[in-house]
């Protein structure tokens, strides 16, 4: 592990000539933390999905946890919840499995 910095001077140039402050250039910091985090960040994307695969997420993931529900309820129920949140991921398809199990009191081991 290792990290550099871009940070060509620790005070802002008029800090030191008038010795008021010694706080960093803010525009640096700013510079830094966008470098390390091209360098060393994670980045997780949640793409769009078409209305089929978010379904067959959320399915996925009731059959894999054992929550038992109507599929016309399920499907009616899982694209509400998209419409509402203005997407279709599979963020958010974990999401509703997420409440749809609290709400039915189905534990989701693992999760």
């Amino acid at each position: 592990l290792y990290a550099t910095s871009n940070r060509r001077h620790l005070l802002a140039r008029e800090m030191i000539e008038n010795e008021r402050s010694t706080a960093i250039n803010p525009g640096e910091a700013v510079e830094e933390k966008v470098s390390l985090s091209d360098r060393f960040g994670l980045w997780l994307g949640f793409h769009r999905c078409s209305q089929d695969e978010y379904l067959a997420m959320v399915k996925g993931y009731c059959a894999h946890y054992g929550i038992k529900i109507a599929e016309d309820e399920l499907e009616r129920e899982a694209l509400e919840w998209s419409t509402t949140r203005g997407s279709r991921s599979g963020r958010v398809a974990w999401q509703y499995t997420q409440e749809l199990a609290g709400r039915l009191g189905v534990r989701l081991s693992g999760a």
